[in-house]
């Protein structure tokens, strides 16, 4: 083969590889504050701050810098300066498209305004997890069993913050003509794993899994690598969130989303299908034993004992 026969497919090569850089640039453009964030945090973070302080710091590090991300490239070319920081600040969810579409009068009646009974229930969650995590976790032999203390306290939190003060957040923006749904569907009605964490469990985080790395990695992966890949993407950044604040316990959180990645692969298989592991009575029952059986590797004690329940003393809710 001559020289001359050869330069086109150098120069294909050449001309190709900024194409790919750029491509490239363009797939992880807008990551850069999801991964310095919380590294500077931990870099500038006084090390006489308490276990939870730096949990709650690395959170929100990391939680701003996945919002960064979401708005830094949105869908939609012209948004207004309200809705963006009303998507920044005051909505907790991570789907930048549905949040930020324009939407004029005719169009917003698209959007299902709550009832007054969604109202209700909103309240009623937020009041009964204020009651769990600041009256009833009192009564909680917490020198005896810290352990359950700490559960008691992390079940009422949550069903504050993700049960009741976000599902009023998306009342309030619903009621304003914004697209923006309740981040937990009723998670205990989940049938099968697919269920739980792909539409009923805090879809926040599924929404940015979902866009920025299981389409992306589905074309090189296929489904199932990149269905892996978004688990343990999110068991790392919740060892980063729970782990290290808490000095123990490390790889637990990283070890229970691969386990719920295999509890789909399984239910999705033949076997799994033939069992009725994804639908019914038996998938929720699979489900559920699932989770529970694997949680404390996610809320491990390390965790709830350094971080959860110095938080509640804290904030006097022991």
């Amino acid at each position: 083969m001559s020289v001359a026969e050869t330069m086109p497919a150098a120069s294909a090569n050449v001309s190709g590889g900024p194409r790919v850089a750029r491509g490239l640039a363009e797939r992880w453009r807008g990551w850069g504050p999801m991964v310095v964030a919380p590294i500077a945090f931990v870099a500038l973070a006084p090390a006489t701050w308490p276990h939870w302080a730096c949990m709650w710091g690395i959170a929100f590090a990391i939680y701003f810098g996945a919002k960064w991300l979401t708005w830094r490239r949105p869908v939609q070319p012209r948004v207004s300066a309200a809705r963006s920081f009303g998507y920044l600040v005051a909505w907790p969810g991570l789907d930048a498209v549905a949040f930020l579409e324009p939407r004029d009068a005719k169009s917003c009646e698209q959007v299902a305004a709550p009832s007054r009974g969604e109202w209700s229930f909103a309240a009623f969650k937020l009041a009964l997890g204020a009651t769990i995590f600041f009256g009833l976790a009192r009564l909680a032999p917490v020198v005896e069993l810290p352990y359950l203390t700490g559960w008691i306290g992390m079940i009422g939190l949550v069903l504050m913050l993700h049960f009741g003060l976000f599902h009023l957040l998306s009342c309030a923006w619903r009621r304003a003509g914004v697209d923006a749904a309740p981040l937990m569907d009723w998670p205990i009605a989940a049938t099968s794993m697919s269920e739980f964490w792909g539409r009923r469990w805090n879809r926040a985080f599924r929404d940015l899994a979902h866009r920025f790395l299981f389409r992306p990695l589905t074309p090189r992966l296929g489904a199932a690598g990149a269905m892996v890949a978004g688990f343990a993407f999110s068991g790392v950044v919740h060892d980063v969130v729970m782990s290290w604040p808490a000095a123990g316990g490390y790889g637990g959180p990283t070890v229970f989303f691969l386990i719920q990645a295999a509890g789909m692969l399984v239910e999705r298989s033949r076997v799994g299908r033939r069992c009725g592991l994804g639908a019914g009575w038996r998938g929720w029952l699979f489900a559920a034993t699932l989770l529970l059986a694997t949680s404390p590797l996610l809320f491990h004690p390390p965790f709830v004992l350094r971080v959860i329940v110095p938080f509640m003393h804290a904030v006097g809710a022991l």
